[in-house]
């Protein structure tokens, strides 16, 4: 494996000529409902930087959204994942089981909030172990009724669309959707009505009046939220509401299930984002950042409450795939040994103070917001109605992609840029990629 060296260069208009041919052939073979940012088609991927089949180097602040976070090809995940390719790639852990899946459901007990008991399953994807946190949930408290939260993203099943906020385009022409999900709101301190000192407080009593008046809390199974909300615009709940709804669900027997797909694995600086106040959740979802992009996901939890459902009544095919267990181990290996958790927050302080500076010139920037290295600006019309404006945020995009930075839109009303930089990239190219955020916002 040779290193792809850590430096942004163009050498043809980005898309090229040799990705404008591989999108002809992909317009022609693969389903129109399956999008890309950016029809640029990689040949390698390592610390900072993509390298696609024109030769072209761009910075990525992607990250394939949050999954590629020890780089695209570290060394103790290609080492693992080879060594095992090597011996067996599938037996299905429900026919004849194996040992890296036990190690992965070890690594997660040691790893995650809270000193209790605690077993897992392992899946393929978010959306399944989303799901199955709630088959679970169900099991165990023997209730059907399951809360979700504003802006919040859970996937693209029909179970997962149903907990997901936004319509279009993760649900829209795709129902009818599972029954039995309801809808709170969250503490999005930035547009909420009389204030984002009075929002955490306010949210939750509103959220939990809601849940009593509505649903009934002995009705409810599972309460789950990102705690830093994803697709919705990297929105940190106001502080305060976590620990109330947490409160809430622990005094009426509800699961409380964190939800740290996007935002668990050091992205915010620590193992898990829910760590910040302190929250212990029932069940965590995991998946993205787990494996170093190889599909692998998780829930992991309460042992009473993972041991709920009969036997049998969880598992997949693939779920917990040899070779994705493997990688998920030399992810940990990375994350550990590299201490990734400190790196994102050097990340945040870089980003931070490079983005509250633009502010200062460029009112469309609204509110800076998010932790570790999931760092988001939310760009509105103008700071007094704070309007959203998705145009600038496309405009952003698609001048920084042209200049051979790679970065994503997101939020509830499209307006929100996110950031989503490898750990492990240099602070060379961090700076280098806020250098070219910087001009597009100039010739914005």
């Amino acid at each position: 494996m040779t290193a792809v060296p850590q430096e942004r260069k163009l050498v043809t208009a980005i898309p090229g000529p040799k990705s404008q041919e591989l999108q002809a052939r992909r317009l022609d073979a693969v389903a129109g409902g399956v999008g890309s940012v950016l029809p640029v088609f990689t040949k390698r991927l390592d610390g900072g930087i993509l390298e696609d089949v024109d030769g072209n180097r761009l910075i990525d602040f992607g990250s394939g959204i949050a999954v590629t976070s020890v780089g695209g090809s570290a060394e103790a995940v290609v080492r693992r994942a080879t060594a095992q390719l090597a011996d067996f790639t599938h037996t299905c852990f429900m026919v004849t089981p194996y040992e890296g899946y036990v190690e992965v459901c070890e690594a997660l007990a040691e790893l995650t909030p809270g000193d209790h008991a605690k077993k897992s399953a392992l899946f393929n994807s978010g959306a399944e172990a989303v799901e199955n946190a709630v088959k679970i949930a169900r099991a165990h408290t023997k209730r059907q009724a399951v809360v979700v939260f504003d802006h919040g993203y859970h996937g693209r099943t029909n179970l997962t669309m149903a907990l997901t906020a936004k319509n279009m385009p993760y649900k829209h022409g795709f129902g009818p959707f599972a029954p039995e999900v309801y809808r709170v709101p969250v503490a999005y301190g930035y547009r909420w009505p009389t204030g984002a000192e009075n929002c955490g407080p306010e949210a939750a009593a509103q959220a939990i009046d809601q849940i009593t008046k509505q649903i009934g809390a002995e009705n409810v199974a599972a309460i789950i939220i990102e705690p830093v909300l994803g697709e919705g615009g990297f929105i940190e709940p106001a502080k305060g509401f976590l620990p109330a709804i947490v409160k809430f669900a622990n005094d009426n027997g509800i699961v409380f299930v964190a939800d740290e797909i996007q935002s668990g694995f050091c992205r915010t600086g620590q193992w898990f984002a829910c760590e910040d106040e302190g929250i212990v959740p029932d069940l965590i979802t995991t998946a993205k950042g787990i494996a170093g992009g190889l599909p692998l996901a998780a829930v992991t939890g309460r042992a009473e409450i993972m041991d709920a459902a009969h036997a049998g009544g969880l598992g997949g095919t693939y779920g917990g795939n040899p070779v994705a267990c493997a990688g998920a181990l030399g992810s940990i290996e990375t994350m550990k040994e590299l201490d990734l958790n400190a790196k994102a927050k050097e990340i945040e302080s870089v980003m931070k103070a490079r983005l509250s500076a633009m502010q200062e010139k460029y009112e469309i920037i609204g509110d800076i917001r998010g932790r570790g290295a999931m760092i988001a600006i939310e760009l509105v019309k103008d700071p007094a109605s704070k309007t959203p404006n998705p145009e600038a945020a496309a405009a952003l995009a698609k001048a920084c992609h042209a200049e051979g930075v790679i970065v994503l839109t997101c939020g509830t009303y499209g307006n929100v840029l996110r950031f989503l930089p490898p750990l492990v990239i240099g602070e060379d190219l961090l700076n280098e990629g806020l250098d070219v955020i910087e001009a597009a916002f100039a010739t914005l």
